[in-house]
């Protein structure tokens, strides 16, 4: 880039603002402010000459002479006198006499003067700071004005455009970053998390963005370390091709967790930092209920982090805070609109919900939308019949099918039953309700399936609420508030980025819940990272829970709604998570592992191993290859290790590697990140589980067949009666998210390896018709209770007393008559000798 000084402006312009605006490694002209200082400072080989001065000391060298000194004095004509060179540039027309002029002196004239000359169109002609018909006689170089040193400084850029194509070819290589890496400093024993991340100051978050291909436009900076970016860009990229793309799951966990996140984490370093491949981390965003609990942050660990910690646990920019406002605001319209048409005529709703501006009442976009869903083909509003207002007016929600919560990202037990309506303002008219996390809420999965800003607003307007009173669907579009939604949203649509402890980018974007929601990190920000890494690159994404929860919502649910076809499965596996499938005692948070744990025991480790062999398979039913990530603790032996790899392999992994990211951050992944560039190469043939169009209770049936190894589903009265009233309003060809306990295959935590002969009982099945699919609810009761409870609720008509349970030991408490039926039924408590504790609700 050039500019063309001076500016050509009626107004004044910063020249200095425009002339730093281009890129040192592209200002051939050596104006810009980088340039200046690194000329004066001397670095002639990383900075670029202004072109005069340069093309006039080729001049000099063309003569064959050496410039020594510059001249500046009063008595100028005896110092001219004796110059061997004389370069002017005074910028005063013809101030250098002729007769000054040493025999034989080189002259390089820049100035570039007007005088008055009659004889030109003009009225004036150019000269130079020499008087040139007098100098050249006694001159033995000089240089003509004009056709001096213009021309050689316009061959000078030339030449300067040449050496920044050569500086940059040398560096270039097809398709990669031109990234800038953090040197860790590994530290034994290895610190808190907190320490390391605290110990490492992140690169500015603008030069990450430059340095991975974002455009300034495209990047909204949040401070120093946290940026977003914006939409446009994958509009940009749009005909770029697509990366590799990576997920990472794990094998059925501890209550502990086996290092998902952190093998994320490693694995983007190895192949970042270590292999100097395009990659990026996409991620979850934590809530802080966990945050703040038992179970804490999400950056990963040791040296395989996000930094900074504390900004990616906590606020980060905003995303869940506003997704906390929208869902309060749609669960504040629900109980204003039941309010105000318990207390209203149709025509005192009409005119509020369609009121006079400027003396016109108009209908909105979205009451259009209502009218049509209604079959109401009107657009005047002065032409609706009573009967057409009546239906228009009155969404008659049945308070007792209300679905939607208000919401709060902290855990706070006392909210989780509350009664709202007690002030005397509202009439009497009060509801028991409660608060869930925000994170839970279905505003949280649409922000993670939705692929743009017109998509996710088509998603908020069709979320279901409620019924009507007559069991039709009221939806967020239907209470009149889609737009505000959108507004509240549209900057929380824009991915988060920031990056691992050795400098690799990572998009923090979404955080569904993983058990009534599909638990994966957002589908744009997957595709905007797909995009920017280019052919060879790759993306690196996390799955919630176990490969039977997170994987399988990720294949059937993610990527269905995506597009997007995943080339590698990294299975991540631990030596303690398998001994407690073998049968090892119980791994409990905040207690000491018992000494099973700790010390080798490869019989027990081989029988947890079809826990592994299991998870395998189930990925490979997807038609992906699996590569498996052992996580090494220092306990391990190298017996152990080797055992896990063998078995995996002998399952039908692609490979399998042990792992110590979390002490050593990517140089511990780097094996890992090699299997997974060949595993990358191998044949895939990508399939989903189930057609969407099977029968919502065929498609439970496949998934817990084959992914949880269940002989068969059965299902509670309710959600059978849900299965049939979803079908009926259309929404039976959504995909299946099942809400199941993380901790076994099958619905009982306490089973674990690979549990047989068990029913899957299906409890409840929820519509989250805006994300975009079911969600079964998994219960723990056994066949036997689910038969009593079906023979119950046939008999709720009649008054019982307390009744010993037929199983021995157990004493069923019937705490309920005709009268009470509808609140009490569901306080049927068990106590029983074996600890079975369990609370049945109807």
């Amino acid at each position: 880039f050039i500019v063309q000084l001076p500016l050509d402006s009626n107004k004044p312009i910063n020249t200095e603002k425009i002339t730093n605006a281009v890129a040192p490694e592209k200002d051939v002209d050596g104006l810009s402010s980088i340039n200046a200082g690194k000329l004066s400072r001397g670095d002639l080989g990383d900075c670029f000459i202004p072109c005069t001065p340069k093309g006039c000391m080729e001049l000099i060298r063309q003569t064959g002479k050496e410039l020594t000194y510059l001249l500046k004095t009063n008595a100028l004509a005896e110092e001219v006198s004796k110059a061997d060179i004389l370069v002017v540039a005074a910028g005063k027309a013809e101030m250098v006499k002729g007769e000054w002029i040493k025999p034989g002196a080189v002259v390089i004239d820049c100035g570039i003067n007007y005088i008055p000359d009659s004889t030109k169109a003009s009225g004036k002609r150019v000269v130079g700071d020499v008087v040139y018909s007098t100098a050249k006689e006694r001159a033995g170089y000089i240089t003509p004005v004009p056709g001096g040193v213009g021309p050689m400084t316009v061959a000078m850029l030339m030449q300067s455009t040449v050496e920044s194509a050569q500086r940059f070819l040398e560096k270039f290589q097809p398709g990669k970053w031109s990234i800038q890496y953090n040197q860790l400093t590994l530290k034994t024993p290895v610190p808190s998390d907190i320490e390391i991340s605290r110990s490492y100051m992140p690169k500015p978050i603008g030069q990450l963005a430059k340095e991975i291909g974002l455009i300034s436009e495209e990047v909204e900076l949040y401070g120093q370390t946290k940026a977003k970016v914006l939409l446009s860009a994958l509009k940009r990229l749009k005909d770029k091709p697509d990366g590799k793309y990576v997920v990472v799951t794990g094998i059925t966990p501890t209550p502990l967790g086996e290092g998902k996140s952190t093998t994320t984490m490693g694995l983007a370093q190895a192949l970042g930092a270590h292999l100097h491949q395009n990659v990026f981390a996409c991620v979850r965003q934590p809530s802080q209920g966990p945050t703040f609990g038992i179970k804490g942050g999400a950056a990963g660990g040791g040296y395989s982090q996000v930094i900074p910690m504390e900004e990616f646990n906590l606020h980060l920019t905003g995303d869940i805070h506003a997704i906390t406002a929208a869902s309060n605001l749609v669960a504040a319209a629900i109980d204003a609109r039941i309010f105000h048409e318990l207390t209203q005529t149709d025509q005192a709703l009409y005119t509020r919900l369609v009121p006079l501006i400027n003396g016109i009442r108009q209908f909105s976009d979205i009451q259009i939308r209502r009218l049509q869903k209604l079959g109401i083909r009107k657009m005047e509003p002065t032409t609706l019949t009573e009967e057409e207002m009546h239906k228009f007016v009155r969404l008659d929600i049945d308070p007792t099918t209300i679905t939607w919560q208000r919401v709060l990202d902290t855990n706070d037990r006392f909210l989780r039953s509350i009664t709202i309506g007690q002030s005397p303002t509202e009439k009497g008219f009060s509801r028991t309700a409660q608060f869930d996390i925000t994170v839970a809420s279905e505003i949280m999965a649409v922000l993670a399936l939705t692929d743009g800003l017109e998509d996710m607003r088509r998603r908020l307007g069709r979320m279901v609420v409620a019924s009507s009173k007559t069991g039709e669907p009221v939806t967020t579009d239907d209470l009149g508030v889609t737009g505000a939604l959108t507004v509240l949203m549209k900057d929380a649509i824009k991915p988060n980025l920031m990056q691992t402890l050795e400098g690799t980018p990572v998009f923090v974007h979404a955080g569904p819940f993983a058990n009534i929601a599909h638990g994966n990190s957002s589908v744009l920000a997957d595709k905007i990272a797909l995009k920017l890494v280019g052919q060879e690159g790759f993306v690196v994404t996390e799955a919630g829970f176990g490969a039977d929860i997170g994987m399988e919502k990720f294949f059937n649910i993610k990527c269905r709604y995506s597009g997007l076809q995943p080339h590698v499965v990294v299975l991540v596996a631990t030596v303690r998570a398998l001994k407690m499938h073998g049968g090892g005692p119980t791994v409990s948070a905040g207690v000491p592992l018992p000494k099973e744990y700790t010390e080798e025991n490869l019989q027990l480790l081989a029988n947890g191993c079809s826990n592994l062999s299991k998870q395998i398979q189930n990925a490979r039913i997807f038609g992906i290859p699996v590569v498996v990530a052992v996580n090494v603790f220092k306990t391990d032996t190298e017996a152990e290790l080797d055992l896990v790899a063998q078995m995996a392999k002998e399952a039908g992994a692609f490979n399998a590697v042990k792992c110590t990211h979390w002490a050593e951050g990517g140089k511990g992944a780097l094996a890992l990140a090699q299997a997974v560039q060949r595993a990358s190469q191998a044949p895939s043939h990508f399939k989903f589980l189930y057609n969407v169009e099977l029968p919502v209770m065929d498609k439970i049936r496949i998934i817990a067949q084959q992914i949880y190894g269940a002989d068969d589903i059965e299902l509670f009265p309710e959600a059978e009666q849900k299965i049939i009233l979803y079908t009926k309003q259309g929404f039976g060809n959504l995909p299946i998210c099942m809400a199941k306990t993380h901790l076994s295959l099958s619905h009982d935590p306490e089973r674990k390896g690979v549990p047989k002969g068990f029913v899957l009982p299906i409890r409840d099945v929820r519509a989250s018709v805006g994300a975009g699919f079911l969600y079964p609810l998994i219960g723990t009761v056994s066949g036997t209770w689910k038969n009593l409870a079906g023979l119950l609720w046939e008999l709720s008509n009649v008054p019982f007393k307390e009744e010993t349970c037929l199983i021995p030991g157990c004493v069923f408490h019937l705490i309920f008559t005709v009268k009470s039926y509808q609140t009490e039924i569901g306080k049927m408590f068990l106590a029983s000798p074996f600890n079975c504790d369990l609370l049945l609700q109807f």
